[in-house]
């Protein structure tokens, strides 16, 4: 791109160097100025969607405790205290009547527990492991998608400002053209008509600035957005080339065996077989435990107490359930195949975004290298169509379209540099390897698994890991 830094004009001036798309993207001060890399742990620590992500997993991983909750007893105490006063009276006035007043009350404890479930509590554990397990991706993946978002939206924000700084320039260039050309007018050298079109280039150039800064500012509400903080200064964008394979046969092999998309539907059907399991488990028999110790009193003119102790074993054999539990079999079962055909969807979409990135990424390798020829020629024009000028041979109108050409032709740079830079991290994403890990990012790198390690047996307690 060193052929775009030293672009002339035949009227002495030399086109401003800020119009080389090089310099636009790399003459920065970046002693201070944000990486693409600073920009993504920016977005991986702080962007909402990804920590509500964060907190959704965790919610499910309460699940596990949940359903180990079938294997432990329950406990429950309870007491109760009354009043009671009983009338009678007799048909015989002389013998007057009688009144009785008690205070019933007491107090015991029940404790239950299932000693045979028919693996209702055993099924639904793997359930709840396996959606665990689904949620698990289903985070990679929405990290994915947010490191490539932020990523599209810093490059967005470089090639915005770029262009933005084509037009400028281009825009200086041409009031510099219609002084120049009123200047000729005036002592008898140009006409009205090249006046008139130098005037109309300038003010389409005007529109065409205006423009560059309304998309600017968009990319950069964009970028906010996601990274969480305001464009300042960026640096230049090496791109990830050397982190994915070179062919789309290798980058689909490994997106069948890492996509975290693929891999969360295929827990998603373990979940939905273990759940067919747990509502067959409800047509089989179960056995209970029960044993309770119990104090109750009488109070009137003496008090009376009662202690009672029991231990009993419940055997429970379902024989009809009104066709609910039938139904809700049936039901898991669609649910199950349902399951299934998401997997080969997920599948045929991976394979779908793999074969895109990678033609992406081919596409923009040729349009950047055929870009680069275009400006250079453009450029030549641009120089020839000048000297021809001064000579008679061309006129105002041919150099101010030259000079459209060669900004055009900045411009389908800026893009095609762009989207080279973005295809790369489309692919890395596509094959189901974008992640902090991959691109260095200086982060504490987020660790489902800690929480999960962390409920999954505990027996009590109302604060979460994190203290809430």
């Amino acid at each position: 791109m060193s052929v775009l830094r030293n672009l002339r004009t035949g009227f002495g001036r030399a086109i401003p160097v800020s119009f080389g798309i090089a310099l636009a993207l790399t003459q920065v001060n970046t002693s201070f100025a944000e990486t693409i890399n600073s920009a993504l742990a920016s977005a991986y620590n702080n962007n909402p969607t990804l920590n509500a992500q964060r907190a959704a997993t965790r919610a499910v991983d309460e699940g596990v405790p949940i359903a180990k909750s079938g294997y432990r007893p329950t406990i429950t105490a309870n007491a109760n205290i009354g009043l009671s006063r009983t009338t009678s009276n007799t048909t015989f006035a002389a013998l007057g009547g009688t009144e009785t007043n008690l205070a019933p009350g007491g107090f015991g404890v029940v404790i239950n527990q299932t000693l045979w479930d028919s693996y209702l509590t055993q099924n639904n554990v793997n359930s709840a492991q396996a959606a665990v397990s689904a949620s698990q991706q289903a985070l990679r993946n929405a990290e994915q998608n947010i490191l490539f978002n932020g990523a599209a939206a810093y490059l967005d924000v470089l090639r915005d400002r770029a262009i933005l700084s084509f037009q400028r320039k281009s825009l200086e260039f041409l009031n510099e053209q219609v002084r120049s050309e009123q200047t000729r007018f005036d002592v008898g050298e140009a006409t009205r008509t090249d006046v008139a079109q130098a005037r109309a280039s300038r003010a389409a150039a005007q529109a065409s600035v205006s423009l560059a800064a309304a998309n600017l500012k968009s990319s950069e509400a964009v970028y906010r957005q996601i990274i969480g903080n305001d464009p300042k200064k960026l640096s230049p964008v090496k791109g990830v080339g050397r982190k994915f394979p070179v062919s789309t046969g290798k980058g689909m092999v490994i997106a069948q065996r890492e996509h975290p998309a693929i891999k969360s539907t295929e827990f998603l059907v373990d979940q939905a077989i273990f759940n067919v399991k747990s509502a067959e488990s409800g047509l089989l028999p179960r056995v209970d435990l029960q044993a309770s110790a119990t104090r109750n009193f009488d109070q009137s003119t003496t008090t009376t107490v009662t202690n009672n102790q029991s231990v009993t074993a419940t055997l429970t054999v379902p024989i009809y359930q009104g066709g609910a539990q039938s139904g809700q079999i049936r039901q898991n079962k669609e649910t199950l195949g349902q399951r299934r055909i998401q997997v080969d969807e997920s599948v045929d979409s991976v394979r779908a975004a793999v074969v895109s990135a990678y033609s992406q990424y081919e596409g923009a390798k040729a349009s950047l290298v055929a870009n680069q020829e275009q400006l250079k020629a453009a450029k030549l024009a641009l120089e020839g169509a000048v000297e021809e000028r001064k000579v008679g041979q061309r006129t105002t109108l041919d150099v101010l379209d030259t000079q459209t050409q060669v900004i055009n032709a900045q411009i389908s740079l800026a893009n095609s540099n762009r989207d080279l830079k973005v295809a790369g991290y489309a692919i890395l994403s596509a094959i189901g390897r974008l992640s902090a890990k991959t691109l260095g990012l200086q982060v504490a790198v987020y660790k489902p698994e800690v929480h999960q390690k962390a409920v999954e047996d505990k027996w009590f307690g109302l604060r979460t890991p994190s203290g809430n």
